[in-house]
């Protein structure tokens, strides 16, 4: 066994019964399984945060289905490298092709595999921490099936840890005991390659320093956090900081200080982080945070992905700036992301309900005779464009999803709403 290679590549699973977490898509039964087992998969998309099993899935199927199989990352590769793979392709059946960080190809190197995965002449297999929507071209989206990966929980990551000091032939000759495991999963941040391979840094640096022949090697937080404080970078795009500073960069918009929100925009921007992530997490930020307390904010944060979507560093940090300041000095609400939240819990809590009678769609005579829309009142024949009837399902019929809070903006609409509702809802 090679002690150069990683740990995490070490115990990379090659089939399906071997890997760790993914049951929703690789468990007995699953789509995915019963896809691979079969032999016929289709184009996909894997996506979901790093070292959750996304090149391991990839490997799994071409290990399984025993097929040509060719593995290309977006950030060195391009369109020559995709064309050089499609034309071998066509000489080999079944060619499955890996693109790690599909999301970092840029249009053009998209569009140059649209001919090959739509006449199947390879099967592609593409892996994304961003939201594929945002990232692939729609129509390279619409001929893979986009597959979610959830982030490892914690029996998860210890049982990548038991695994490889049981299995691993590095490991396995030592006796290394897990009394605290809290630093590697907090500092891990659900990546399983991440925390395979800190937790070989932590072994190899308490053998070579502490460990004595014979005595069992005791991991704990302490002897972590030592060994993690010496080598975890300041900013890494793909690990645990890229999280930890987008979470400080939201906390401090949300807790109204641009002090800290452009501090942690300046960790970002040195990093080289990607300027649309940057800003679509305002997107977001201005809908969850301000909302209807200051709807200028989603007008401004919009504008602002529109704006660096076309202008690159270093110009764009003077307009993420410029929003990330605005947002942090907004007022806030979070209602209209507590209403949908609340509302979508109803949805899970009473299933489908049906529709009111008097507010359904009746096109048809047939849905006029079985009283589709009948009683409906038609609100601009009301004083003021309002006439009081019920709009939700008899079952949950008066209940308050939506609360404005208190703030100039929303006290407007709450009084607006008082004013047509006479108290119902808690107006």
């Amino acid at each position: 066994m090679n002690s150069n290679i990683p740990l995490a590549e070490r115990m990379r699973p090659e089939t399906l019964d071997d890997l760790v977490g993914q049951e929703h898509l690789t468990g007995k039964a699953s789509i995915l399984r019963r896809s691979i087992e079969q032999g016929r998969v289709p184009s996909m998309i894997l996506w979901g945060p790093p070292g959750v099993g996304k090149t391991t899935i990839a490997n799994i199927i071409a290990h399984t289905l025993q097929v040509p199989y060719f593995q290309l990352s977006a950030i060195s590769s391009g369109v020559k490298e995709v064309r050089e793979v499609i034309e071998q392709a066509k000489q080999q059946p079944n060619t499955i092709l890996f693109i790690d960080e599909i999301h970092r190809f840029n249009k053009g190197q998209q569009d140059a595999l649209l001919g090959a995965v739509e006449k199947g002449t390879i099967t592609l297999i593409g892996a994304t921490t961003e939201n594929p929507s945002f990232e692939v071209n729609s129509a390279l989206l619409s001929r893979c099936q986009v597959y979610v990966l959830k982030a490892l929980q914690h029996n998860d990551l210890i049982r990548l840890m038991q695994q490889a000091i049981e299995k691993d032939e590095l490991l396995k000759s030592k006796d290394i005991q897990l009394k605290e495991t809290e630093a590697l999963l907090s500092i891990s941040g659900g990546d399983g390659r991440k925390l395979l391979n800190l937790f070989e840094l932590v072994v190899q640096t308490q053998l070579l320093e502490k460990a004595k022949p014979g005595k069992s090697l005791v991991i704990t937080d302490e002897m972590v956090m030592q060994v993690a404080q010496k080598k975890i970078a300041l900013y890494d795009k793909q690990g645990e900081q890229h999280y930890d500073i987008i979470s400080a960069f939201i906390k401090s918009m949300r807790g109204s200080d641009p002090n800290g929100a452009v501090y942690w925009l300046a960790r970002m921007i040195e990093g080289g982080e990607d300027v649309k992530f940057i800003a679509r997490r305002m997107l977001i930020f201005a809908s969850e945070d301000i909302g209807n307390a200051n709807p200028n904010a989603l007008l401004l944060a919009n504008a602002t992905f529109d704006a660096v979507s076309k202008i690159g560093y270093p110009e764009s940090r003077i307009i993420l700036s410029q929003c990330a300041t605005y947002l942090a000095s907004s007022v806030k609400s979070n209602a209209s992301y507590m209403a949908i939240g609340a509302a979508g819990a109803a949805v899970q809590q009473h299933g489908d309900l049906p529709v009111p009678l008097h507010i359904r769609n009746a096109p048809t005579k047939l849905m006029k005779e079985m009283n589709y829309g009948k009683g409906y009142k038609y609100s601009h024949e009301g004083e003021g464009n309002f006439l009081d009837q019920e709009y939700l399902p008899e079952k949950i019929a008066g209940t308050t999803f939506y609360d404005p809070q208190n703030n100039a903006r929303e006290n407007e609409l709450r009084k607006f709403l008082r004013e047509r509702w006479k108290g119902k809802y808690g107006y």
